[in-house]
Formats: structure tokens, sequence, C-alpha cells
């Protein structure tokens, strides 16, 4: 049984939408367990989401999927740091509201990191990335 069919898909929701293929984004990665996507709002150039097929509403609610979407992790990480230059990377999962979730299935943040913009205190801030070149960073990692 797929991950999808046992833990099933919220038609209501935004991730499950893109899985589905029912809106689009910009793929990076996909497997049978997990779809990686470019952030419409990059914190940084490339910020990437890893989702898994099956809807979970956070790291802490419903079944574990986190170390099932782990080779996705890895896999779309290393793409990244390695199509676009990146220095480094974080990698960030907010589970509920109070931790600044705002979709509600379970995502990891992928964020290539770069020499001229170190450190946590340049991750988030009023000088995110920018969303403008989204299509020319998904054919460079994507190419």
């Amino acid at each position: 049984m797929s991950p999808t069919t046992l833990a099933g898909t919220d038609p209501d929701c935004l991730f499950c939408r893109i899985v589905a293929g029912a809106l689009p984004s910009r793929q990076v990665y996909a497997d049978h367990t997990a779809v990686a996507f470019l952030d419409v709002a990059p914190w940084q150039r490339g910020h990437t989401l890893v989702v898994p097929r099956a809807h979970v509403p956070d790291l802490l609610t419903g079944p574990p999927q986190l170390a099932a979407i782990g080779p996705a992790v890895d896999a779309t990480a290393r793409l990244l740091v390695d199509r676009l230059g990146a220095d480094g990377l974080n990698l960030v999962s907010s589970a509920k509201p109070v931790a600044g979730q705002e979709v509600f299935h379970l995502h990891v943040h992928l964020v290539p990191r770069y020499a001229d913009r170190p450190g946590l205190s340049q991750l988030i801030g009023p000088d995110r990335g920018d969303d403008s070149d989204l299509d020319a960073v998904w054919a460079e990692i994507t190419a």
C-alpha cells in the first residue's frame, strides 16, 4: 500500500493538491514517499520544501513520516548544494502554529546558504530572498 493510500490526502490542503498535480509547482525531486519543490516565498535563493505524499499535519501529529521522507530530504539537499553552488544549507521544520507553521502538512525547508549572507541571523528577515528568479533557479536545479 502506498503512503498516500495509507494516510490519505486532504482535498483542502495546499500541499496535498501540489503533490496530486492539481496545483502547479516547480518540482525539483520526487520519489514514492515525498515531493520537493521550490518555495514561492523563498528565504534564500533555492529555498525548497520537501513534503510527504501522505497527508500528515505536522511532525508531532499523525503517523510518523520524518524518517520516511529522510532519503528525499538528503537527496534534495545534496542536489541543491551541488547545482546552485551553495556554501551550506539550513534544514528547518516547524510544528504547530506557535512554532510558525503556516501550512498544516508536514514539510521540511531546505535553505541553501551562501557565503555573502552567513549565519542564522541572515536566514529569515526583511532582506529575504526574491521570488522573481524562481524559474531561473528551477532551470538551474533541474537542468
